[in-house]
């Protein structure tokens, strides 16, 4: 696993790993881990425009906040004002960047591919992580039931619905766009964690070794 590691870490340099995944796959249970194995920043385009609304009055912003925590996909015009500054900001220089499906709505991937080469880390692979809908259902029950009860956006089922529609409908265009650029690498993320990781790192050296 170590050796796995170091050779994508070297592959990588300063390149970006783009995670796409339906709702409950795994993307910030298996992105944090391994952007903390590869030295990289971990960075979630949700959590951007949330983090950008609660220091700033701009009533777009603020919108953009809101349609984010409904479980819909920020409008692309508001995606453009706030995450591709921040991937072309030049202090994230010099590490690598793990991404939790930044780029979510079909005819963003261009933009965000120019943004991580302003910023200097070019695009090099793009996970998509897969489950069936009936695990999707499953994991949720299993969040539903813990202490938690999970983000705000998947409380009821008709969020989860409504999550699940706008990934088939406006993010699985994206994932053909990448895979026709021969970018993807695919997972079957239907077993545990660590066995999902791990196929992570191995699929992710062999992509490194071509």
């Amino acid at each position: 696993m170590d050796k796995k590691i170091e050779l994508i870490r070297r592959w990588l340099g300063n390149g970006a790993i783009n995670i796409f995944g339906i709702q409950f796959s795994g993307k910030d249970t298996l992105g944090v881990p391994l952007a903390k194995d590869l030295g990289a920043n971990f960075i979630s385009s949700g959590d951007i425009v949330r983090m950008a609304a609660a220091g700033h009055d701009d009533t777009n912003i603020q919108k953009a906040a809101q349609i984010s925590n409904s479980g819909e996909l920020t409008p692309t015009d508001h995606f453009k004002k706030l995450i591709v500054p921040y991937l072309e900001d030049k202090r994230l220089s010099g590490r690598p960047l793990v991404l939790d499906s930044v780029g979510r709505w079909h005819g963003e991937e261009e933009t965000v591919m120019s943004a991580l080469n302003i910023g200097g880390h070019p695009l090099k692979a793009v996970l998509i992580l897969n489950i069936p809908e009936a695990e999707v259902w499953r994991r949720w029950e299993l969040v539903k039931e813990s202490r938690n009860g999970g983000r705000a956006d998947d409380k009821t089922k008709e969020r989860v619905q409504h999550r699940l529609d706008e990934f088939r409908n406006k993010t699985l265009p994206v994932i053909s766009y990448y895979r026709a650029r021969n970018y993807t690498i695919s997972i079957d993320a239907t077993g545990s964690i660590e066995e999902t990781y791990h196929q992570v790192v191995d699929k992710l050296a062999d992509f490194a070794s071509k």
